[in-house]
């Protein structure tokens, strides 16, 4: 069969000129794994077609004998539309990723079967019901297991790819309250491949830099401290997301990362209020401790990523002043804002839902960036005034040369992140915040 697998990106149908392309392909920043890794174990005697709508259309016309198409929430309306188009021409359709397990039934609508879960053990299933006329409405998740193998990352954007990908770990022992990857259908809390299967993949890819996407490397040290021993002799770089406990109370691993290639942790730091933090589950935080995580990693000539989320019942317009104290004092290099986003699946859109405080469930609008449910202490205008406030503050030319300036200590490649960092940052910024 000649599939063809369609991921489609948070950013929904927005348009990229050739230097925004060039910058994004370079630095490979990908919305999931999921669609390349199921990608990758499809069996050899078929044909696959990968395309990312970011840099492609979808050519709907074209004679494939199944579809797949994984997408996030934001994107479900395009997806939908992708579906339709090619069910209309009687192609079966397969829909997958995070929006269709939490919204399984939805999904069916507009497609012959949903994959539910992250898939990997069932989709050789779904392509031998395909081939045998014989799919199912639902592919239920497989549970993990020490037998879990999880496949590589098929890396074929176009242009020049300076960063590859790869996963260690799986999941998350931390449950918080707006993230829906750990509330996806069938996640187990935590699970890590061993350590030898990662270094031999890292060996193979061609790049020089890599990324891990999971969702923390710290959530077990000692995991981590074996992985970056390993990877010494590698002699590659990567960069990798962490937590602010460990990050801040265990200097020797965030020492050994650099010496085994760590250029940069990314950190949700999430907020600068404490009930905020507790609202959200998100125990690994404690604002005491920001600084000097900060300093460990600063301290071994790494770069910061950061991201907080606005928007918390506890908050009043107050916080984004506090906020930008706060910055003023961490010196981040990169940091992404975030309007708290009750995402289908998690907790924090049940309980918004139960309180009737979602004011929109047209999914285009789950950005991270635009205003869907009530906020308790401030209006929807001031939450979005305040968030793009943040953004044109830590933004604005001075400081951002400052911060290029001060990276110039990670090195080259440390240095070009940052930078490219900072000019995707702006762009999404200008492009995808929505005027108050």
């Amino acid at each position: 069969m000649h599939i063809l697998i369609v991921e489609t990106v948070w950013m929904g149908r927005a348009q990229y000129g050739l230097f925004d392309k060039t910058v994004m392909t370079a630095f490979s920043i990908l919305p999931t794994l999921q669609a390349r890794q199921l990608a990758a174990i499809t069996p050899k005697n078929h044909t696959v077609t990968l395309i990312n709508e970011r840099y492609q259309p979808v050519d709907v016309t074209k004679p494939y004998d199944a579809v797949l198409i994984n997408f996030t929430t934001s994107t479900a309306p395009r997806a939908y539309e992708i579906a339709d188009a090619f069910r209309a021409r009687h192609i079966p359709v397969v829909l997958s990723g995070i929006h269709a397990s939490a919204v399984p039934e939805e999904a069916k609508q507009h497609a012959d079967a949903v994959l539910l879960g992250r898939g990997e053990p069932t989709w050789p299933t779904v392509l031998e019901d395909l081939e045998h006329h014989r799919l199912q409405s639902f592919y239920p998740p497989v549970p993990y297991s020490s037998n879990l193998v999880i496949p590589p990352t098929r890396i074929d954007l176009p242009g020049f790819v300076l960063t590859g990908a790869v996963e260690a770990t799986r999941g998350c022992p931390y449950h918080c309250d707006f993230c829906p990857e750990t509330h996806l259908s069938g996640s187990q809390p935590f699970y890590k491949r061993p350590v030898n299967d990662v270094v031999e993949e890292i060996k193979s890819l061609p790049q020089r830099t890599v990324m891990f996407y999971d969702e923390t490397l710290t959530a077990d040290p000692a995991y981590a401290r074996e992985l970056f021993t390993r990877l010494i002799d590698v002699k590659k770089r990567f960069f990798c997301n962490g937590n602010v406990d460990v990050l801040a109370k265990d200097p020797e691993l965030v020492k050994l990362s650099r010496q085994a290639g760590c250029l940069g942790w990314f950190i949700g730091f999430e907020s600068i209020c404490e009930q905020s933090l507790d609202s959200y589950h998100k125990r690994t935080n404690r604002i005491e401790e920001y600084h000097r995580a900060v300093d460990n990693i600063h301290g071994n000539r790494m770069a910061v990523f950061g991201s907080f989320i606005l928007g918390a019942d506890g908050e009043t317009p107050e916080v984004f002043s506090r906020t930008r104290e706060l910055l003023s004092d961490l010196d981040l290099d990169v940091v992404d804002f975030c309007i708290l986003t009750p995402l289908p699946g998690t907790p924090l859109f049940r309980r918004l839902e139960a309180e009737g405080r979602i004011l929109s469930k047209d999914w285009s609008r789950y950005t991270l960036n635009q205003v869907v449910f009530q906020p308790r202490q401030m209006s929807v205008h001031q939450l979005i005034a305040g968030t793009q406030g943040l953004y044109a503050w830590f933004y604005r030319p001075k400081n951002t040369v400052r911060r290029l300036v001060r990276s110039l200590r990670f090195g080259f490649t440390g240095f070009v992140a940052v930078a490219a960092r900072n000019i995707v940052a702006t762009m999404v910024a200008r492009r995808l915040f929505q005027k108050p």
